[in-house]
């Protein structure tokens, strides 16, 4: 009767095996277009054995494990390339849009309005008791100055996007950082009793990937299956259970809002120069490390064209006779010339306080006219190295340069991700055909399974027949 006990006890557990198996292929086939989902498989071993006199009788098979078919150094490559990605996008992205603020094949750019601001002082230098020559002087001054202005305001206003995309970002990442801490949390209660995480680990993988693409992360896992993420290589963002938010913190007049890190010890300092990955690192390269450096070199220009200028035309006599003033509004200091160069109010009321001439009384003099349109070709940039046309379109140079860089790392790295995912895809993916044959063979087994069982049925009743003789 034992022996009979035992063959219904493997067709049992070999009937709850074949159950196990169908339901994992179901669950495969569910989630064949799951984000981040990784196949998995029941893993069946040989069930003890049984002693039967001097024999050791097989029991069967039984359950070890549900396992998912995952590559984790793969899953780690991916995260790196897509923390890459997610870097070069945000940085092609922002340099795309400063690239058309120096893009003069388009529109007429700031290059051209200082060569129109020199020529009309050319042309005054030929003409200097015409009133339509100083008119011209006069309207290129105050389009060169609205021109300094648009640069300017073009690239603050895409600065104040990047302050838009920093705080959606960050906000993005803060929700990714909550799911992960509540996740090691399933995952520990999970495992604690000996049982495979599978689909919290998947969505976490997916999640670490995510948080990755945002910000450039390092991360660990502990004996109990938590994960700790550090972002920008200082700010805890994931520590076991508990997870720390990003803050955007806004600074003086004048500055850019800073990052900082709200959670485990309270507030910390500016975390953002520790950024250097993601799209949030690349937003931030674009944006405290471009347009900044851009801007300064504009200011610098606006101070030197209005220095050079004013030093000229303070010395020279205009149509009246009168001493020169200046004509520009002197900026304050080099920092945010650019946004404050003005033509002097007092001759953009009258052009007759235009200086063109070295001597009072004298009609013809063009002295100061010539002065000042030679400033446009005098080495007075980069410690008398460069002109202004060649320190402007070493500018426009650069950018064209890094915004061309920055499009072909974005195409590199999308190759490069998309072939990672095709790899994993082949190890991980779920393939319809292979689960539907699996399904067959599975279903096959779950039959035979039953046959087992009603096989040891039959026996049992078989030997509750037998009568005495």
């Amino acid at each position: 009767m034992s022996k009979i006990s035992s063959l219904l006890t493997a067709g049992r557990r070999s009937l709850a095996n074949s159950q196990a198996s169908l339901q994992t292929v179901g669950h495969n086939i569910a989630n064949k277009t799951t984000e981040g989902y990784s196949r998995q498989r029941v893993e069946l071993v040989t069930a003890p054995s049984a002693t039967i006199g001097n024999l050791q009788v097989g029991m069967g098979a039984r359950t070890s494990a549900v396992t998912r078919t995952n590559n984790p150094w793969l899953e780690k490559q991916i995260q790196k390339e897509t923390t890459n990605m997610g870097f070069s996008d945000a940085r092609a992205e922002g340099m795309a849009r400063v690239e058309q603020v120096y893009n003069e094949q388009l529109n007429k750019g700031l290059n051209q309005y200082m060569t129109d601001f020199f020529n009309a002082f050319r042309e005054l230098s030929a003409n200097p008791e015409s009133l339509a020559a100083r008119t011209m002087v006069r309207e290129a001054g105050v389009a060169l100055g609205n021109d300094f202005g648009r640069v300017v305001g073009q690239l603050n206003s895409i600065q104040d996007d990047l302050d838009f995309q920093t705080t959606t970002t960050i906000e993005e990442i803060n929700q990714i950082t909550k799911e992960i801490a509540s996740l090691n949390e399933r995952v520990k209660v999970i495992e604690v009793q000996g049982q495979s995480a599978n689909d919290e680990r998947d969505r976490r993988d997916l999640l670490l990937k995510k948080l990755g693409e945002k910000i450039d992360i390092t991360w660990g896992e502990a004996k109990d299956g938590s994960i700790s993420v550090t972002g920008g290589k200082s700010a805890i963002l994931v520590s076991g259970t508990g997870s720390s938010a990003l803050k955007v913190i806004e600074s003086d007049q004048g500055q850019r809002p800073k990052i900082a890190v709200a959670g485990f010890g309270g507030l910390s300092g500016d975390v953002g120069e520790h950024i250097t990955g993601g799209r949030l690192g690349g937003i931030l390269g674009v944006r405290e490390g471009v347009i900044k450096d851009l801007l300064g070199h504009v200011d610098n220009l606006a101070y030197t064209i209005a220095e050079e200028v004013n030093k000229a035309h303070v010395e020279g006599f205009d149509q009246n006779g009168r001493q020169g003033v200046l004509f520009f509004n002197m900026p304050k200091g080099v920092s945010g010339a650019g946004a404050s160069l003005k033509v002097n109010q007092m001759v953009v009321n009258d052009v007759r306080r235009i200086a063109a001439a070295a001597q009072p009384g004298a009609p013809g003099d063009n002295t100061i006219a010539n002065m000042i349109a030679t400033v446009q070709n005098r080495r007075i940039m980069s410690d008398g190295t460069s002109t202004l046309d060649d320190y402007y379109n070493a500018q426009v140079g650069q950018v064209g340069t890094v915004a061309q860089r920055a499009v072909k790392a974005q195409e590199s790295q999308k190759n490069i991700v998309g072939q990672l995912a095709n790899i994993r895809e082949s190890i991980s993916g779920v393939s319809l055909d292979e689960e539907a044959t699996k399904m067959i063979e599975f279903q096959k087994m779950y039959d035979a399974s039953a046959r087992l069982i009603r096989t040891a049925d039959e026996m049992f009743d078989t030997l509750l027949r037998l009568k005495p003789m």
